[in-house]
């Protein structure tokens, strides 16, 4: 077994961040970089409300404990692992990337990811298209809400500005596409290339103009080698201890292996497609490179080491079948 190599996207994010730093927007660039920006997350989520299955949702929704555990997983326990993380500081990790990871921590699970990992590894995939869509709907209003509530020693508070940005910018757009779904959705299935290519594209402009913003702002004065290295040592540990809490949490639920296995892919992993512009809106004004920062470095990993133990319970699934089979 081998990790796999990073993909294209991946290594588009990393020279996203690089070339914001190196070439920072500034001026009328600015402006219209930040316009595009808002206009490409609005329709990322037009396009996700017009793809999201009902009957594929419908499906999964007899597994009802198994979606509270997941919720439970995401919104519950991580948040409290980000809180625990944010007593180390600064003792081993800088207040603000601390931030960023309990900013992390309150993030929905990524739906495309889990679906994919789930159907790897042989587990529930109606289910996990159920929880993913569902964490991702609910984490638009309870990631803010959580943020509000765990930040407030960072000087984060709720305001009518940021309400109005996630609902003009991820709810109705979201709630419009869901309407247009029966006219325009077997349109957008047949051309699933379009609803990546603007999924990607929205994340790195967003990418582009946080470590822009933050070289502006002396991110990369402020985050040393050393930083970095801690950040990687926690995110993994995060990460390592949350896909072990999850499936140890399934299975004493009694959970069959499917289940047990959505529970672990969708309960772990955390969606950059939400969390970035979450954070677009939520920290609007701010430099938010260093709280996008755990949330990239994350993704990466999670995808990596996701990967590679959905292909092991996949091997492990087959070498079960082949006796039976001769």
């Amino acid at each position: 077994m081998r990790f796999p190599r990073p993909d294209k996207f991946s290594l588009s994010l990393i020279a996203a961040a690089l070339i914001g730093s190196a070439l920072p927007a500034s001026g009328w660039p600015k402006d219209v970089l930040s316009v595009v920006t808002q206009i490409g997350v609005g329709l990322v989520f037009f396009l996700h409300g017009a793809n999201l299955s009902r009957e594929a949702v419908l499906a999964g929704l007899t597994r009802w404990k198994l979606h509270l555990l997941i919720l439970a997983v995401t919104f519950v326990a991580f948040p409290l692992a980000g809180l625990g993380i944010g007593l180390l500081a600064p003792a081993v990790i800088t207040p603000a990337l601390a931030a960023g990871v309990l900013f992390l921590c309150c993030v929905p699970s990524t739906v495309q990811a889990s679906v994919a990992l789930t159907g790897m590894a042989g587990g529930n995939v109606p289910a996990a298209v159920c929880s993913a869509s569902a964490s991702n709907l609910i984490g638009v209003v309870l990631t803010p809400a959580l943020i509000a509530a765990l930040m407030q020693a960072q000087g984060f508070a709720l305001n009518l500005d940021i309400v109005r940005g996630i609902v003009l910018q991820l709810l109705l757009p979201f709630l419009a596409g869901q309407v247009l779904r029966p006219r325009i959705g077997s349109f957008i299935a047949r051309h699933k290339k379009m609803l990546q290519f603007t999924d990607r594209g929205s994340i790195l402009l967003i990418v582009y103009g946080a470590f822009g913003a933050a070289m502006l702002q002396g991110l990369w004065r402020q985050v040393s080698p050393i930083d970095l290295a801690v950040l990687f040592a926690v995110v993994a540990v995060l990460l390592a201890s949350v896909l072990a809490g999850a499936r140890f949490a399934a299975r004493a639920f009694g959970f069959d292996r499917a289940d047990m296995i959505t529970a672990t892919f969708c309960g772990s992993t955390k969606s950059l497609a939400t969390g970035v512009p979450l954070a677009n809106i939520l920290f609007a004004g701010q430099g938010i490179g260093m709280i996008v920062l755990p949330l990239m470095l994350y993704h990466q990993l999670q995808l990596i080491t996701c990967s590679y133990v959905a292909q092991r319970y996949a091997q492990a699934r087959e070498a079960r079948s082949l006796p039976a089979a001769a």
